[in-house]
Protein backbone atom coordinates (compact mmCIF):
# COMPACT_ATOMS: atom_id res chain seq x y z
CA UNK A 1 0.00 0.00 0.00
CA UNK A 2 1.41 3.36 -1.09
CA UNK A 3 0.70 6.09 1.48
CA UNK A 4 0.22 9.55 -0.03
CA UNK A 5 0.06 12.79 1.99
CA UNK A 6 -2.05 15.38 0.20
CA UNK A 7 -2.49 18.99 1.33
CA UNK A 8 -6.07 19.93 2.11
CA UNK A 9 -7.63 22.44 -0.25
CA UNK A 10 -7.36 23.38 -3.90
CA UNK A 11 -3.81 22.15 -4.43
CA UNK A 12 -4.61 18.74 -2.96
CA UNK A 13 -7.66 18.49 -5.22
CA UNK A 14 -5.57 19.32 -8.29
CA UNK A 15 -2.94 16.73 -7.39
CA UNK A 16 -5.56 14.07 -6.69
CA UNK A 17 -6.99 14.66 -10.18
CA UNK A 18 -3.55 14.04 -11.66
CA UNK A 19 -2.99 10.89 -9.59
CA UNK A 20 -6.42 9.53 -10.46
CA UNK A 21 -5.62 10.01 -14.16
CA UNK A 22 -2.56 7.77 -13.87
CA UNK A 23 -4.39 4.95 -12.11
CA UNK A 24 -4.43 5.92 -8.43
CA UNK A 25 -8.07 6.87 -8.12
CA UNK A 26 -9.89 6.53 -4.82
CA UNK A 27 -13.62 7.26 -5.32
CA UNK A 28 -14.23 7.99 -1.62
CA UNK A 29 -12.11 11.13 -2.01
CA UNK A 30 -14.95 12.74 -3.95
CA UNK A 31 -17.59 12.14 -1.29
CA UNK A 32 -18.81 15.05 0.83
CA UNK A 33 -17.50 13.98 4.23
CA UNK A 34 -14.94 14.88 6.88
CA UNK A 35 -12.79 11.76 6.61
CA UNK A 36 -9.03 12.22 6.63
CA UNK A 37 -7.93 8.79 5.37
CA UNK A 38 -9.09 7.17 2.12
CA UNK A 39 -7.88 3.97 0.52
CA UNK A 40 -8.38 1.89 -2.58
CA UNK A 41 -7.03 -1.60 -1.90
CA UNK A 42 -7.40 -2.62 -5.53
CA UNK A 43 -5.10 0.19 -6.61
CA UNK A 44 -2.85 -0.20 -3.57
CA UNK A 45 -3.10 3.44 -2.50
CA UNK A 46 -4.02 5.22 0.71
CA UNK A 47 -4.46 9.01 0.89
CA UNK A 48 -4.05 11.20 3.98
CA UNK A 49 -5.46 14.74 3.95
CA UNK A 50 -3.23 16.98 6.05
CA UNK A 51 -2.55 20.65 6.64
CA UNK A 52 -0.24 21.87 3.82
CA UNK A 53 2.52 22.87 6.25
CA UNK A 54 2.53 19.33 7.72
CA UNK A 55 2.99 17.30 4.52
CA UNK A 56 6.77 17.36 4.83
CA UNK A 57 6.58 16.07 8.41
CA UNK A 58 4.45 13.08 7.39
CA UNK A 59 6.76 12.21 4.50
CA UNK A 60 10.02 12.75 6.36
CA UNK A 61 8.84 10.57 9.26
CA UNK A 62 7.71 7.76 6.96
CA UNK A 63 4.03 7.98 7.91
CA UNK A 64 3.56 8.77 4.22
CA UNK A 65 5.73 7.41 1.39
CA UNK A 66 5.16 10.36 -0.92
CA UNK A 67 3.43 13.73 -0.81
CA UNK A 68 3.00 17.11 -2.42
CA UNK A 69 4.24 20.27 -0.73
CA UNK A 70 5.07 23.87 -1.63
CA UNK A 71 8.73 24.71 -2.20
CA UNK A 72 8.35 27.46 0.42
CA UNK A 73 7.69 24.84 3.11
CA UNK A 74 10.68 22.76 2.03
CA UNK A 75 12.94 25.83 2.16
CA UNK A 76 11.56 27.02 5.49
CA UNK A 77 11.69 23.69 7.34
CA UNK A 78 14.52 21.87 5.57
CA UNK A 79 12.79 18.48 5.59
CA UNK A 80 15.06 15.52 4.80
CA UNK A 81 13.14 14.12 1.82
CA UNK A 82 13.75 13.54 -1.88
CA UNK A 83 12.32 16.26 -4.11
CA UNK A 84 11.42 14.36 -7.26
CA UNK A 85 9.39 16.71 -9.42
CA UNK A 86 8.23 20.30 -9.82
CA UNK A 87 4.54 19.91 -10.62
CA UNK A 88 4.23 23.52 -11.76
CA UNK A 89 1.07 23.98 -9.67
CA UNK A 90 0.39 26.73 -7.14
CA UNK A 91 2.93 29.07 -8.67
CA UNK A 92 3.78 32.16 -6.63
CA UNK A 93 6.81 33.97 -5.20
CA UNK A 94 8.40 34.68 -1.85
CA UNK A 95 9.09 38.41 -1.92
CA UNK A 96 10.23 41.39 0.09
CA UNK A 97 7.44 43.99 0.10
CA UNK A 98 6.61 47.23 1.87
CA UNK A 99 4.74 50.50 1.54
CA UNK A 100 5.00 52.16 -1.88
CA UNK A 101 6.98 55.09 -0.47
CA UNK A 102 9.33 53.06 1.74
CA UNK A 103 13.02 53.91 1.58
CA UNK A 104 15.64 51.84 3.34
CA UNK A 105 17.71 53.20 6.23
CA UNK A 106 20.97 51.26 5.89
CA UNK A 107 22.28 52.73 9.13
CA UNK A 108 20.28 50.35 11.34
CA UNK A 109 19.02 46.75 11.32
CA UNK A 110 16.10 46.16 8.98
CA UNK A 111 12.89 45.12 10.77
CA UNK A 112 11.39 42.19 8.85
CA UNK A 113 7.93 40.80 9.62
CA UNK A 114 7.36 37.26 8.33
CA UNK A 115 6.23 33.74 9.04
CA UNK A 116 9.11 32.49 6.85
CA UNK A 117 11.82 33.11 9.40
CA UNK A 118 14.47 30.82 7.91
CA UNK A 119 13.91 31.94 4.33
CA UNK A 120 14.23 35.58 5.43
CA UNK A 121 17.36 34.91 7.49
CA UNK A 122 19.01 32.99 4.65
CA UNK A 123 18.23 35.69 2.10
CA UNK A 124 19.45 38.62 4.18
CA UNK A 125 22.56 36.72 5.28
CA UNK A 126 23.35 36.21 1.58
CA UNK A 127 23.44 40.00 1.06
CA UNK A 128 25.11 40.70 4.43
CA UNK A 129 22.20 42.76 5.74
CA UNK A 130 21.61 42.90 9.47
CA UNK A 131 17.96 42.29 10.33
CA UNK A 132 15.55 42.04 13.23
CA UNK A 133 12.95 39.30 12.68
CA UNK A 134 9.37 39.86 13.82
CA UNK A 135 7.58 36.50 13.67
CA UNK A 136 3.93 36.76 12.66
CA UNK A 137 1.37 34.11 11.68
CA UNK A 138 -1.23 36.11 9.77
CA UNK A 139 -2.04 39.47 8.18
CA UNK A 140 1.66 40.02 7.52
CA UNK A 141 0.87 43.03 5.30
CA UNK A 142 -0.38 44.97 8.31
CA UNK A 143 3.06 45.18 9.94
CA UNK A 144 4.61 47.97 7.80
CA UNK A 145 1.32 49.87 7.68
CA UNK A 146 1.26 50.35 11.47
CA UNK A 147 5.01 50.76 11.93
CA UNK A 148 5.70 47.31 13.38
CA UNK A 149 8.22 46.51 10.64
CA UNK A 150 10.04 48.11 7.74
CA UNK A 151 9.31 45.31 5.28
CA UNK A 152 7.64 41.92 5.07
CA UNK A 153 8.83 38.64 3.56
CA UNK A 154 5.78 36.77 2.36
CA UNK A 155 4.14 34.74 -0.41
CA UNK A 156 2.89 36.87 -3.31
CA UNK A 157 0.58 35.35 -5.90
CA UNK A 158 -1.20 38.14 -7.79
CA UNK A 159 -0.10 41.10 -5.68
CA UNK A 160 -3.69 42.37 -5.33
CA UNK A 161 -3.58 42.45 -1.51
CA UNK A 162 -0.41 44.53 -1.65
CA UNK A 163 -1.88 46.97 -4.16
CA UNK A 164 -5.06 47.40 -2.13
CA UNK A 165 -2.93 48.38 0.86
CA UNK A 166 -0.63 50.78 -1.04
CA UNK A 167 2.26 48.34 -0.96
CA UNK A 168 4.49 46.79 -3.60
CA UNK A 169 7.17 44.13 -4.13
CA UNK A 170 10.73 45.41 -3.81
CA UNK A 171 12.61 42.11 -4.27
CA UNK A 172 11.70 38.61 -5.40
CA UNK A 173 13.56 36.08 -3.25
CA UNK A 174 12.53 32.78 -4.83
CA UNK A 175 9.79 31.38 -7.12
CA UNK A 176 7.53 28.79 -5.48
CA UNK A 177 5.46 25.87 -6.79
CA UNK A 178 4.25 22.46 -5.64
CA UNK A 179 6.80 19.64 -5.43
CA UNK A 180 6.33 15.87 -5.46
CA UNK A 181 8.44 14.49 -2.60
CA UNK A 182 9.31 11.04 -1.28
CA UNK A 183 10.46 9.54 1.99
CA UNK A 184 14.10 8.45 1.58
CA UNK A 185 13.58 4.90 2.87
CA UNK A 186 10.36 4.43 0.90
CA UNK A 187 12.11 5.62 -2.24
CA UNK A 188 14.76 2.96 -1.78
CA UNK A 189 12.34 0.09 -1.18
CA UNK A 190 9.53 1.22 -3.52
CA UNK A 191 11.74 2.79 -6.15
CA UNK A 192 10.02 1.35 -9.20
CA UNK A 193 6.54 2.39 -8.06
CA UNK A 194 7.51 5.89 -6.90
CA UNK A 195 9.75 6.59 -9.91
CA UNK A 196 6.95 5.49 -12.25
CA UNK A 197 4.49 7.85 -10.54
CA UNK A 198 6.96 10.73 -10.80
CA UNK A 199 7.52 10.08 -14.49
CA UNK A 200 3.81 9.81 -15.29
CA UNK A 201 3.08 12.97 -13.31
CA UNK A 202 5.79 14.70 -15.32
CA UNK A 203 4.05 13.65 -18.54
CA UNK A 204 0.70 14.92 -17.23
CA UNK A 205 2.09 18.33 -16.25
CA UNK A 206 4.30 19.06 -19.24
Amino acid sequence: MLNVALPKGRLGNQVYELLSKIGYECPGMLDDNRKLVFENRERGVRYFLVKPADVGVYVESGAADVGVVGKDILLEHGHSVYELLDLGLGKCRVCVASKNDWTEDTGRPLRVATKFVNIAKTYYASINREIEIIKLNGSIELAPLVGLSDVIVDIVETGSTLRENNMRVFTEIVPISARFIANKTSYRFMNETISNIAERLREETE
